[in-house]
């Protein structure tokens, strides 16, 4: 491979000057390490080829880092990331770029990258579960055809850091401050590379579909920025308001759709496909439980009894025990009731998942059982990677998990802002991706929030929400991966205009 080393002297040696203050201030003299030093400014090329729906495609990989900086031009941080560009294209101004990200908050953009969109896979199971040895396949379903795509880790995450612990922590941890600075970098990253001209899309998954919802906005009102498209995987609930009986009813669909998974539910409803279960259950949900939810202690004894039949009916779960909980199961008790006769939990994020429990009794799962599986595969996977593939030396140690707490999740009204934006945009699409299987941020409270984002039904022409027979990563299961994937594709296509096509409402 060719490798070429862009390195900003300066700023490292400015950086490795307060390094050694730090160590001074403790009476250590020992030098800093440089390989324990973040190179805020540097990137490393290498060069590759993937074959992706049978067509060859050569591309470039940078993986390197690219600075924030404070008022005064001063760098505060260095958000690290990874690009990739096809090369056999000359002409980028109709080549789109999508900008990825995943959540926590406090998680890296490796699950998308290495998991699903990007030109490498890591080795795992047709089903998503770990196998050894660790390591990298080529991805057939990657993206990379359509579209050049830099995965982005916000600050404490993946190899991004702050340049000093002096730096204060709210300038990045929490909801807008998050969204203002990545809005800044993205705007240096897109001036750096030269893609001002290309369509823009964002993607996001799980907290990162706050990031990207908030984004849309603000790199059209900050930035003068305009995307074609914003994608959420798996999406949060975006700052709408969802409290009190509304909450506490929109989780039965999800409970219904692990139970058919797990062959929980009467034998007329699990003789039918999932997708011929789930609209019954979501009828019932919005027309009759939020209503008797809403109704509390005002309801007697009959009614409440006949609730808990179809309640239990839905979620596999006995009517007694809604009944001893108001009508009202939390997740928690779900994830530990369902299977508490075989002995099991199941998974928050993938009710797929399995998990042994000290005791068979309590109300709540040990652990995340799918979450542990997921480390396992993707952690080795993402290290030898970078390292030997992409060719990214340093002792950092590459945070799967950053510290960003205290994390400021005041004033969220990242669903207000991406309905603006699209509303603003005739050009913007957004799409919706969903797992049945999730628990985390279920698929009917996504559902719910783009009605809610489109009350007035005016923007529906240019939504669309999709489900898949997984959880939270639904890319993790191979037939999900190859659909997602081509439905990614096919967004990608339709939303980028053809030559000449205004934005404007006719």
């Amino acid at each position: 491979m060719t490798k070429i080393l862009c390195l900003s002297l300066a700023l490292s040696c400015s950086i490795l000057s307060q390094l050694k203050a730090q160590n001074k201030e403790f009476k250590n003299d020992a030098p800093v390490s440089p390989s324990r030093i973040l190179k805020i400014d540097s990137a490393v090329v290498t060069h590759h080829e993937v074959t992706i729906k049978g067509q060859r495609v050569p591309y470039s990989a940078s993986a390197g880092s690219m600075p924030i900086w404070d008022e005064d031009g001063r760098p505060v941080a260095g958000v690290f990331y990874t690009y990739y560009e096809r090369e056999d294209i000359k002409d980028k101004s109709n080549r789109p770029l999508v900008v990825s990200f995943n959540g926590g908050p406090g998680t890296p953009s490796v699950w998308m990258e290495i998991g699903y969109t990007g030109p490498r896979l890591l080795n795992i199971d047709d089903e998503g579960y770990p196998v050894q040895p660790f390591g990298m396949r080529d991805n057939p379903n990657s993206i990379l055809d359509v579209a050049d795509i830099v995965y982005v880790d916000p600050v404490n995450t993946g190899y991004s850091r702050p340049v000093s612990k002096d730096v204060p922590g709210s300038r990045f941890y929490g909801v807008n401050a998050d969204i203002k600075y990545l809005a800044e970098w993205i705007n240096t990253f897109v001036t750096r590379k030269g893609r001002w001209a290309s369509p823009k899309f964002l993607i996001g998954e799980s907290y990162g579909t706050t990031r990207v919802s908030g984004l849309a906005l603000e790199l059209q009102d900050e930035q003068w920025m305009y995307l074609n498209g914003v994608i959420l995987v798996s999406p949060t609930d975006l700052g709408i308001e969802r409290s009190g009986p509304l909450d506490q009813a929109l989780s039965l669909p999800y409970y219904a759709a692990t139970a058919w998974y797990h062959k929980k539910l009467p034998a007329d409803l699990q003789s039918k496909d999932l997708n011929d279960v789930l609209p019954e259950v979501e009828n019932f949900t919005i027309n009759e439980l939020v209503p008797a939810i809403s109704k509390g202690g005002s309801l007697d004894d009959a009614q409440r009894k006949a609730l808990a039949q179809r309640m239990s009916r839905y979620s596999g779960l006995s009517a007694q025990v809604y009944l001893e909980n108001n009508l009202v199961v939390p997740y928690n008790l779900f994830w530990k009731e369902l299977l508490r006769d075989q002995g099991y939990t199941i998974g928050r994020l993938d009710s797929r998942y399995k998990g042994l429990d000290k005791q068979t009794a309590g109300n709540r799962p040990d652990y995340n059982a799918e979450l542990t599986a997921w480390l396992q595969a993707f952690t080795p996977a993402i290290n030898i990677y970078l390292r030997d593939e992409l060719e990214y030396k340093t002792d950092l140690k590459y945070n799967m998990f950053g510290q960003v707490w205290p994390w400021d999740s005041q004033n969220n009204k990242t669903g207000e802002n991406l309905r603006q934006a699209i509303a603003q945009n005739p050009f913007l699409h957004l799409l919706v991706q969903s797992g049945y299987y999730d628990g985390a941020c279920d698929y009917f409270n996504a559902k719910y929030s783009i009605w809610q984002m489109d009350p007035g039904g005016k923007l529906k022409s240019r939504i669309k929400w999709e489900g898949y027979r997984s959880g939270h990563m639904m890319y993790l299961r191979k037939d999900d991966l190859a659909t997602a994937t081509e439905n990614l594709r096919k967004f990608i296509k339709e939303a980028t205009p053809a030559k000449g096509t205004p934005a404007k409402y006719e």
